[in-house]
């Protein structure tokens, strides 16, 4: 395959922009430099970078607002959102800085090839720049903005996630474990961010709810590279244990919802808490489709964004918003 580098002057500064070229078209060998970026572009590949798309997992933030019943509370309503714009500020540019140092892997990757750094649309310092900044923008805001705990709470999750950049995504297990202590950090901040405490049986149910999700992502990840996972920690082998582990836990949040269910703290929330063990079946249904069709491999490697596209995880949760409201 003949391969080699072009270049292309542009009248538009910008990052310049190895891409993969193949001058006989047998296939994509080497990045190639084609010039800058136009400023149209580089806009929207830092965009890109930042990925919006993933702030909807902060909406976890407002599930303690919901369950207090305080969501219409216009003071528990702004300083939740105050905490879903840190945590999202926050969360941008630990992808950034996540992106920065896994680009040669991500080169080896048939779809994550496509990230503005693995693609050379951005350059590192552009990056470095660009994270620095987005950083400094969610911890001003929590601190001028946001309680005490909330602050300590994000900066938890900085830490978490730096840990799990550095290190630990490489630890099986441990890399799973991580990715479910996050999701539910994002919950504390809300109760944190709106000064309201968090039940151990939220807490309980979270954790086990997203250790499933997060053996969902390990696992569609193994299945779609045919067991090679660079820089990972599993092989081929894996995939029985982690399915095991995986709708093992999700099973036990349905447990301990059926526990909450049964508890005198809920006679204090709800008129009618006899009508939420109705939620315990739509939560199994949804829990075992997640693992069928992950099994099938028709789950996006992130099972949260997976389920805000899913038409019928939409409609499992508006069956449960249904159910809140009848036991209100």
């Amino acid at each position: 395959m003949a391969l080699r580098n072009v270049s292309a002057p542009s009248p538009v500064r910008g990052d310049r922009q190895p891409l993969p070229v193949d001058l006989d078209g047998a296939g994509v060998g080497v990045l190639a430099d084609i010039g800058p970026v136009p400023a149209i572009r580089k806009a929207r590949a830092l965009l890109k970078a930042m990925r919006p798309h993933q702030w909807a997992k902060n909406l976890l933030i407002f599930v303690p607002l919901v369950l207090s019943h305080r969501i219409f509370d216009p003071a528990v309503l702004a300083a939740g959102v105050t905490a879903f714009i840190a945590f999202s500020l926050c969360a941008s540019a630990i992808y950034v800085v996540n992106d920065l140092f896994d680009i040669a892997a991500d080169r080896a990757h048939p779809r994550k090839r496509l990230r503005p750094f693995a693609a050379g649309e951005l350059s590192v310092p552009t990056g470095i720049g660009l994270a620095a900044a987005l950083m400094t923008m969610a911890l001003g805001l929590a601190v001028f903005a946001a309680t005490r705990d909330f602050i300590l709470i994000l900066f938890t999750y900085v830490a978490l996630t730096t840990a799990y950049s550095w290190r630990l995504k490489r630890e099986a297990i441990l890399d799973v474990l991580v990715l479910a202590t996050l999701y539910s950090v994002r919950v504390l901040g809300g109760g944190a961010a709106a000064g309201i405490t968090i039940s151990n049986w939220l807490l309980g149910f979270a954790l086990f709810l997203f250790l499933s999700l997060a053996f969902v992502k390990r696992y569609v990840e193994l299945l779609g590279q045919n067991g090679r996972m660079p820089g990972r920690g599993y092989s081929a082998v894996d995939h029985g244990v982690m399915l095991s582990i995986g709708t093992t836990a999700g099973y036990m949040s349905v447990v301990i919802l059926a526990l909450y269910v049964n508890s005198d703290e809920v006679a204090k929330l709800y008129s009618n808490p006899r009508a939420l063990w109705l939620t315990c079946p739509v939560l199994l249904y949804w829990i075992s489709r997640m693992w069928l069709r992950a099994g099938r491999q028709q789950v996006h490697d992130d099972p949260v964004l997976d389920a805000l596209r899913d038409p019928t995880s939409h409609l499992c949760a508006l069956a449960a918003v249904a159910i809140l409201l009848v036991a209100l």
